[in-house]
């Protein structure tokens, strides 16, 4: 090559029917062997089914004289518009530095275009909106029907980190797909320069382990297996070795190419075609090339969350979701926590996970619109969103993803969340969150060996009542524990009682479910100066010119007694008919007033023993 090409890729995204395809011909000068709807059933169908890469090389700007570096590479990549190809585009937005939304200028935005600019959101920094199709509206009123439809995306993109976004009509291919290539499309030199102006040259980074995306595996008779595909980060030479994760094997890098001209090495952000020693196509259709032993298949990750605002549904644990990390999607189940209520302000950490902190469990992601309520019920009670502070949302939110299959992945990708299984004909977002994948657990057996380390706890709160006094340190508690409840794992723990004193679990009291609860005393030390005219209480001892009482205070104060213990109330019985002078005597019981108790603690969800834990 003359000179180096620095090489950008761009996404054609779009509605089915927009006419991208049509778009990154009129743009491209070179095309590689899976450009264009090449696929025989491409062009059965009339759509795009996989994704096409093409490109055209412009004068890089700003190129400095001498640096080696002259020419921009931008290389287009078409991704399908059909909503059943959502995996694909998701697969192809992933590699892409800034996003070409193409719009039908005469049906405006549509479901997938929706789609596709929450993955732009999500995948890239820079958007352009290319309005297509103007040659269909009529030349009269077309000026008046851009401007109109101008109008309309921005207001569309008001909300989105795309605002200000530059908007550009064209005609990609005038006269529709059946007319004659001798029909000049329309705004292409204007839409290549509008590109120039907003492509950002991203800083490369050669070090680091290979890995490279690949979207498309064949093999050339006599000369063997071709991968082409995106470098995502190192380098590759002639000769390297690379390995095939899916397929456990490694091969040597026989031949090189861009777009059709051969190479001795490429970097990250090439678009590359490696062939390698003979192997069935068939086995990677897409999927990731590496250094040796530089990437690992995991069974489960954790992974920082956030909500994509446009999908409706909840974001609960246990639920299962399309996960699509690169251009695997595969099933997985979700559990979400956050940090501890006390932390909720603090930085999000977005490439790293640290396990020595302590998370709260979720029912659900949290969220202002989806915030849960406390709940009651059963022998325990989850306390949800009264235990964020003042009802507040973290910064930050995480979720312990299991897979149903394993994946091969690098660390700190882009992790995305879908429900592929709604309705595609309904107006709604598939896309319910993306993240950043932040430690893979590479152990099948994690559950055993990784997950007791994850300090994620529920925090627990029973509720009952204490039904008598036994003697001024000892009281009797009901309807905090079911009939059946172990009450011995719950021994030694604090019980608050509604009249302000903190007891402890002494011991289960009969069968039914009650249990005995001590009331502790407690040493309290006064310290006062001299003279004193205070009562000396049991222990006095002087040093100075101050005076040291100890005393031991505790138990249930007089009032909490009072509260406590039955009152006596005569029975007056006149008027009922005839009453003995005996009658008239007797005493009955009124019921003491009801002192509640509290019970709060925390059980870790991976403790493997279920053991429950209060703070001091």
């Amino acid at each position: 090559m003359a000179g180096r090409r620095v090489n950008v890729n761009v996404g054609v995204l779009g509605h089915i029917d927009s006419g991208k395809t049509a778009l990154a011909r009129a743009l491209s000068t070179t095309a590689s062997t899976a450009a264009f709807d090449k696929q025989p059933q491409s062009r059965e169908r009339g759509i795009t089914l996989d994704l096409g890469f093409s490109c055209f090389v412009v004068p890089l700007p700003g190129a400095e004289p001498g640096t080696g570096d002259t020419q921009l590479q931008v290389t287009l990549v078409d991704c399908p518009g059909h909503a059943s190809l959502i995996r694909t585009i998701i697969g192809g937005a992933q590699i892409i530095d800034l996003m070409m939304l193409v719009i039908d200028v005469t049906k405006g935005m549509q479901t997938q275009s929706a789609e596709c600019l929450v993955i732009g959101q999500i995948a890239c920094q820079k958007l352009v909106v290319v309005l297509n199709k103007i040659d269909l509206l009529a030349e009269g009123k077309r000026q008046a029907a851009i401007d109109k439809m101008t109008k309309k995306m921005q207001k569309t993109l008001e909300n989105t980190k795309f605002r200000g976004a530059p908007i550009i009509p064209v005609a990609a291919k005038p006269g529709g797909p059946e007319a004659p290539e001798t029909e000049a499309p329309q705004g292409i030199s204007e839409l290549i320069e509008l590109l120039k102006s907003q492509i950002s040259i991203p800083a490369r980074d050669p070090s680091g382990p290979f890995l490279m995306s690949v979207d498309h595996c064949f093999s050339i008779k006599g000369q063997g297996t071709v991968m082409t595909g995106t470098i995502l980060s190192g380098t590759i030479s002639l000769g390297d070795s690379v390995e095939i994760p899916a397929l456990k094997v490694v091969k040597k890098v026989k031949s090189m190419q861009m777009f059709h001209t051969p190479v001795t090495s490429a970097t990250q952000g090439d678009r590359l075609g490696i062939c390698v020693t003979q192997f069935d196509p068939k086995l990677l259709e897409r999927g990731l090339v590496c250094a040796p032993e530089s990437l690992h298949t995991i069974h489960a990750a954790l992974i920082s969350v956030e909500k994509i605002p446009y999908f409706r549904g909840l974001l609960q644990t246990k639920a299962k979701f399309h996960i699509t990390v690169g251009h695997e999607t595969v099933m997985g189940r979700m559990l979400f926590f956050s940090p501890a209520p006390d932390n909720f302000d603090l930085e999000p950490t977005l490439d790293s996970f640290d396990l020595s902190r302590e998370y709260l469990f979720q029912e659900q992601y949290l969220c202002k619109d989806s915030m849960p309520t406390a709940t009651e019920g059963g022998d325990e009670v989850d306390r949800k969103a009264d235990d964020t502070p003042g009802g507040q949302c973290p910064r930050q939110q995480w979720a312990l993803v299991e897979f149903e299959k394993p994946v091969t992945c690098p660390q700190l990708c882009l992790v995305i969340g879908s429900r592929l299984d709604a309705d595609i004909h309904t107006n709604t977002c598939r896309l319910a969150f993306h993240g950043v994948l932040l430690q893979g657990l590479e152990d099948k057996n994690y559950t055993e060996s990784f997950l007791p380390a994850l300090r994620v706890y529920k925090l627990k709160h029973k509720h009952g009542l204490v039904e008598r006094v036994m003697d001024d340190y000892s009281v009797i508690g009901r309807s905090l524990f079911k009939k059946e409840t172990n009450i011995q794992l719950f021994v030694g723990l604090k019980v608050q009682l509604s009249t302000g004193e903190q007891g402890i679990i002494d011991s289960a009291f009969g069968q039914s479910g009650k249990f005995k609860i001590h009331i502790p005393a407690v040493a309290c030390v006064l310290v006062t100066p001299e003279p004193s005219t205070l009562v000396l209480p049991p222990f006095h001892e002087k040093s100075g010119t101050e005076d040291f009482r100890a005393s031991f205070l505790g138990g249930l104060s007089p009032e909490s007694k009072k509260i406590l213990t039955p009152t006596l109330k005569k029975r007056n019985r006149a008027g009922r008919g005839e009453t003995t002078k005996q009658e008239e005597g007797t005493e009955r019981p009124e019921p003491m007033q009801p002192v509640t108790l509290s019970l709060s603690f925390k059980r870790y969800v991976f403790d493997t023993q279920k053991r429950m834990v209060q703070t001091p």
